[in-house]
């Protein structure tokens, strides 16, 4: 392992806590030690959070690391890493922490493991705020397929905030990236419609609500349109709604979540029109996708492209964050990005 540690100013680009998630998964996979001050300073509540300190701690369990200043509040961790040797993870969530946010700092390091890992889930929220709703991360595991990524996922029981209480087992194989040329969408085939609510709302029908105000944004357009409607068991109430384009390459999706004061149509509403904003700017993946991928482009042998639909704070500050432990560059000409590793 090397010695020299890498810092890590948190303050950077978005200042929040994926510069953290995505240095120490990083930090294992390259096996360089990391520091990462000024945590969250840019944050209403600066410094660590229950839902960073599942994350480091879990990070640290998977590659038998060492963790230092790992507490509430903490603003400021050292971290380093070992070998990787958890074959099974369990993690419980006593919030209603988002399970995906989870997922995206354990599936790089988890890829190359010597062995599959599975990673159980007990509470925690499979649909909360400021972060992928589990379906949507679900489609983005399908890019992931692309590169030669292998991870399944089983939904138990889903969790919604404020409560969480989700059961979700995860499991993650060994795989070989391969790049990625992501730039044309191939034919378009269907919108795909999943409308989800807890059995407490049932009686509301916020489900087909939210999937019928959706639908008839679609139907004057006269699109093809799957329609799937699902209820749940779970602690409290909640729901989420995911429009999807479907091409023969590549899906843009938009998630939403109900929430208090608003209605189940306004809710189906906006996410079609925020999938029709992403499908008008012609790139191959959305915004939420596109700044998940990185780290996967710079950890695959050989130079990858992609097309996004816009350069997110989050997209790029990891476009600044993952030279810091890998050698190559993402170079940026209008929409289209690259990996470029360097020879």
């Amino acid at each position: 392992m090397s010695t020299k540690i890498i810092e890590i100013d948190g303050s950077i680009g978005e200042g929040g806590g994926q510069i953290l998630r995505i240095s120490c998964a990083l930090s294992i996979l390259t096996k360089k030690p990391c520091r990462v001050f000024n945590i969250r300073k840019k944050r209403p509540n600066p410094g660590l959070q229950v839902q960073h300190l599942l994350s480091l701690k879990a990070l640290a369990e998977l590659s038998n690391g060492k963790l230092e200043g790992d507490f509430l509040g903490s603003k400021e961790i050292k971290f380093w890493p070992g070998e990787i040797s958890a074959k099974d993870l369990n993690i419980k969530i006593e919030t209603a922490g988002s399970i995906t946010l989870l997922l995206q700092s354990l599936i790089p390091p988890a890829l190359f493991a010597s062995s599959p890992l599975k990673i159980t889930f007990d509470g925690g929220a499979t649909d909360t705020f400021f972060s992928p709703t589990l379906d949507h991360f679900s489609l983005f595991l399908k890019i992931l397929e692309k590169m030669g990524a292998k991870i399944e996922i089983e939904v138990l029981k889903r969790g919604y905030f404020p409560v969480g209480g989700a059961k979700v087992i995860v499991k993650i194989f060994p795989s070989k990236l391969k790049p990625i040329n992501l730039t044309e969408r191939g034919e378009f085939k269907k919108i795909l419609i999943l409308s989800r609510a807890s059995e407490f709302l049932r009686e509301k029908r916020v489900a087909e609500r939210q999937a019928i105000e959706a639908k008839k944004i679609f139907e004057k357009l006269n699109l093809p349109i799957e329609t799937k409607i699902e209820y749940s068991k779970t602690d409290c109430p909640g729901s989420s709604i995911l429009t999807a384009a479907i091409f023969t390459n590549t899906i843009l999706a938009s998630d939403n979540l109900g929430k208090l004061g608003k209605s189940a149509e306004q809710v189906g509403q906006e996410s079609a029109l925020n999938l029709l904003r992403e499908e008008k700017s012609g790139a191959s993946l959305d915004r939420f996708m596109s700044d998940q991928i990185l780290i996967y482009l710079a950890l695959a042998e050989g130079e990858s492209k992609i097309t996004v639909s816009e350069q997110t704070l989050h997209f790029k500050t990891n476009c600044w964050l993952i030279p810091q432990f890998l050698n190559g560059k993402f170079e940026i000409k209008d929409n289209l990005i690259s990996w470029v590793p360097k020879k």
